[in-house]
This record gives structure tokens, C-alpha cells and sequence, in this order.
């Protein structure tokens, strides 16, 4: 399970499920690191693409400081790993509904961030909807942001920075 969470972290991502070679490294998102580059590019981290790019020190970050400095949190919908979610199965969502509601209630993060369309749909059970802010979970706020894959880096950014903004450091 890729799951790193903390409580009152300022930013807890939601992504579908990890790719094999993500779940292999222990590291969300390291399949090919754009989310990292994207988090970086933001202001949200402070590593340099060419740390990032590095497996081993990306696992060191992603281990002692993604949480710790950074006060961001991860967890997958979907524990299982698959070459993409055309593999996964309906139903199979329905365990990470029920620990993402009780996750958001005992760790209470500033924004709850659903990494693509379709860990928000599978959350809420909702088929439309666009990207950006959405109704709060309890004390948290949510947004919807643009999966990091495909498409323009800098929407994504833009996206990164609108909810690092919305931030409210005491």
C-alpha cells in the first residue's frame, strides 16, 4: 500500500491507484516523476528536477521529507497496482471510500487534493464535474486538479499554486 499521511498535513493528494513501477519503488508517482517535477515547479517542494530524477534520492524525500518538511500527505483510492485504471474493477474503490472519509476525519488536512478526475469520481461516486474547488469534507477543502500525466505542465502548476496559495499558515 502507498499510503503516507500525517495530521493537519496542509495537503493531502488522493491518487487512483499506483503504476507497477511506482509500487516497485515504494514511491508514488515515480513512474515517470512529472507529479514530482509539477510539486517542485509550484513551490510545494523545494528538490530540483535534477534530484527528482534520481530514484534513490527521490525515495529518501518521498521518506524523510515529503511529510515531515513539506506537510504533504498521499494516499491511493485503490491500493492495487495496474499498468493503467482501464484495469481496474468496479467496486474495488469502495474500501478507499470509507478510509479516505475516516483518513480526512481523524487527520483533518487543510486540502484534500484529488489527483485527476477519476480518484474524485471514484470517491464520490459523481460522473460530472469539473477540476478546481469543490464542497469542504469536514474542515477540509477540496480541489480537483488535472491529472499530471498528459496535457499542459503549466495548467498544472497554475493549479499547484491556487491551492498552495489557499494555504493558511498560522
Amino acid at each position: 500500500m502507498i499510503k503516507h499521511i500525517y495530521k493537519n498535513s496542509d495537503i493531502l493528494f488522493v491518487g487512483i491507484n499506483p503504476h507497477f513501477g511506482s509500487f516497485d519503488r515504494g514511491v508514488p508517482f515515480s513512474n515517470n516523476k512529472m507529479f514530482w517535477y509539477l510539486l517542485d515547479e509550484a513551490g510545494l517542494i523545494n528538490e530540483g528536477r535534477e534530484r527528482l530524477k534520481n530514484d534513490k534520492i527521490l525515495k529518501e524525500i518521498y521518506h524523510k521529507k515529503f511529510s515531515q518538511v513539506y506537510k504533504l500527505g498521499l494516499i491511493n483510492m485503490i491500493d492495487r497496482a495496474s499498468r493503467d485504471i482501464s484495469d481496474l474493477k468496479k467496486g474495488e474503490e469502495v474500501l478507499g471510500q470509507k478510509r479516505l472519509s475516516r483518513i480526512i476525519t481523524l487527520y483533518n488536512p487543510k486540502i484534500v487534493c484529488f489527483v485527476g478526475k477519476v480518484s474524485y469520481e471514484k470517491f464520490t461516486g459523481l460522473k460530472k464535474f469539473d477540476y478546481g474547488w469543490k464542497e469542504s469534507i469536514k474542515n477540509s477543502k477540496i480541489f480537483v486538479m488535472h491529472t499530471p500525466l498528459r496535457g499542459e505542465a503549466r495548467i498544472r502548476v497554475e493549479e499547484l499554486q491556487k491551492i498552495k496559495k489557499s494555504i493558511k499558515y498560522n
